[in-house]
């Protein structure tokens, strides 16, 4: 029995829903860095769902390269957090500190 393509794309949409709601209300970076994996999931499950719909493969192709793109991009986004971590002591996006102005080395 397959499931109607309708139900993916309802699916995709709620789940994608889900990360841009867990993005935008969290005030932690951890969480909004989860928040747009969700929402990059909820695409691949879209390609997927679409290329079980037209029996193509271009779709879970994509998607392969969706999920190669979120580990890279948590990766990165890790190593960010911990840098603004240690430079600030928060992980809270809405904090902000001046930068010192670096002084020129004579």
């Amino acid at each position: 029995m397959m499931v109607p393509y309708s139900h993916v794309l309802a699916l995709a949409g709620i789940v994608f829903l889900l990360g841009m709601l867990c993005t935008v209300t969290r005030r932690n970076l951890i969480m909004v860095l989860l928040g747009l994996e969700i929402m990059l999931n909820a695409g691949a499950l879209a390609l997927v769902g679409a290329s079980l719909r037209w029996m193509s493969m271009d779709g879970q192709a994509m998607a392969l390269f969706i999920v190669v793109v979120a580990a890279a991009e948590v990766s990165v986004g890790l190593a960010l957090i911990v840098c603004v971590y240690r430079r600030t002591g928060s992980v809270d996006p809405n904090f902000t500190e001046p930068a010192a102005p670096e002084k020129p080395s004579v």
